[in-house]
């Protein structure tokens, strides 16, 4: 084996290993954006829930109240519904806010696709 061969070998060895370094930083700092835009995400839901929740648990309470005995009933029964399609119309904005998302790491797939096109003859 000449000396050239062996040197091209391990320059492109060492092109290829920095551009696998390179990929797994970039995965590593969009995972790392990803748990900490999760997080808070879910603290952020779970705070607004549990104050919407007492809100709106104690102005249904307080309406309830102030209809007369005898539509109390009723009162509940539209409150309930209320509540139900609250509850429906927040699912279906939950889809739909979801379905729009980009996939999780598209920046290292795309850069790794890229790398492999380059790579194939």
């Amino acid at each position: 084996m000449s000396a050239g061969f062996l040197e091209s070998a391990q320059n492109l060895l060492a092109g290829v290993l920095d551009v696998g370094r390179t990929r797994f930083e970039l995965f590593g700092t969009e995972l790392r954006e990803e748990l900490a835009r999760l997080a808070a995400t879910v603290l952020g839901g779970l705070a607004v829930l549990v104050l919407v929740a007492l809100g709106l648990a104690f102005g249904a309470a307080g309406f309830i109240l102030t209809v007369s005995e005898t539509n109390r009933v009723a009162a509940t029964l539209g409150v309930a519904a209320l509540f139900l399609l609250a509850a429906g119309v927040v699912a279906l904005q939950m889809r739909r806010m979801t379905a729009g998302k980009p996939r999780a790491f598209d920046a290292t797939i795309s850069e790794l696709q890229r790398d492999l096109d380059a790579i194939r003859p």
